[in-house]
């Protein structure tokens, strides 16, 4: 199947990417003139194959407008395995730099806009470039700690619960991106993902009044982090968002699902997690100390919250976060 052919990319798309690097780290102009200059652009339409399953990945992409897709074949089925969005990096882990075959097709949800480096150009910027090497090394955390959100979806209980998780940990996707496809991601038959979605039609997002009060609530958690604050409370959270204590309780019991508490201490783990997958960030921080930094007030109340929303003590999630990355370097 032939590759769909690259062409050099737009000033704007480069300067549009090194800004975004350097939000990560500060690139020296070294790299950004070797940036600009080896840079290329992808059109690609919706279906299309980007790398073929057992065939070599070439490149590492970067996703401008688009949607693309991780698959592979089991018992002759495909299964989805991850799904990624604008503004995340693609390439193949399995066959990483090009030099092994990829285990995993990578293809277009939708009609996209990539750019994208050659691994030829990486690997030899890896020898001479210190920025470039802590950039990547961000990427992989991101990979693997996205990699670790993907397996806890299809481990955590019933069809609803890994519906109801997807709904909060992918916000949009559920109504942009197909069906089939989430459903594969979720290991469940689309026959059951359209049905639980239709049970919880009338309580997600009945009008774009609602919608928008639920944005406003998850944008304290994710941005502001207010579930960092030990005294954080009903009362609290409803006068920062400028709502009734009655509405912010109907929100969050109707829409999210969940009680108060429970609902601040899934940011709180979540947060957690993203710190524990950093590599060696525990030779730095004990996970007491992490907890502490992410708002909990006893060790209890933290363990208790781990366990429930991940089904596994914090010691055990971190035992397996280095188990799956020798895994998946003895896979390489």
């Amino acid at each position: 199947m032939p590759h769909p052919i690259s062409k050099k990319a737009s000033q704007a798309k480069i300067d549009y990417l090194i800004h975004l690097l350097n939000m990560m780290y500060p690139i020296s102009e070294l790299l950004k003139d070797e940036i600009s200059q080896h840079l290329v652009s992808f059109q690609v339409k919706k279906d299309e194959v980007l790398v073929e399953e057992n065939g070599y990945c070439h490149y590492m992409y970067f996703i401008l407008k688009g949607a693309l897709m991780g698959r592979t074949v089991y018992n002759k089925k495909k299964i989805v395995t991850y799904m990624s969005i604008e503004n995340e990096f693609v390439s193949s882990i399995s066959g990483l730099y090009g030099t092994n075959v990829s285990k995993e097709e990578i293809s277009a949800i939708e009609d996209c806009s990539l750019i994208a480096i050659h691994n030829d150009v990486l690997k030899r910027l890896f020898l001479t470039q210190f920025d470039l090497n802590f950039l990547f090394r961000v990427m992989i955390e991101k990979y693997y700690t996205d990699a670790q959100e993907r397996t806890h979806i299809v481990r955590v209980g019933s069809a609803k619960e890994r519906f109801l998780y997807f709904t909060q940990t992918k916000p949009g996707y559920m109504e942009r991106l197909p069906l089939e496809h989430i459903a594969s991601l979720l290991d469940m038959k689309p026959f059951t993902l359209i049905k639980i979605k239709k049970q919880y039609a009338s309580k997600f997002f009945k009008d774009r009044e609602t919608e928008e009060l639920c944005i406003a609530i998850e944008k304290c958690m994710v941005e502001n982090q207010l579930f960092k604050d030990k005294e954080i409370s009903l009362y609290s959270l409803a006068k920062h968002l400028n709502f009734s204590t009655h509405k912010l309780s109907a929100l969050l019991n109707n829409q999210f699902e969940q009680k108060f508490m429970d609902f601040v201490n899934f940011y709180r783990i979540n947060y957690i997690k993203e710190q524990i997958a950093i590599p060696g960030s525990l030779q730095y921080y004990t996970i007491e100390t992490l907890a502490n930094n992410a708002g909990f007030s006893s060790r209890s109340a933290f363990y208790n919250a781990f366990n429930k929303v991940v089904g596994m003590s914090p010691v055990d999630y971190s035992k397996s976060l280095v188990g799956s990355v020798e895994r998946v370097n003895s896979c390489q």
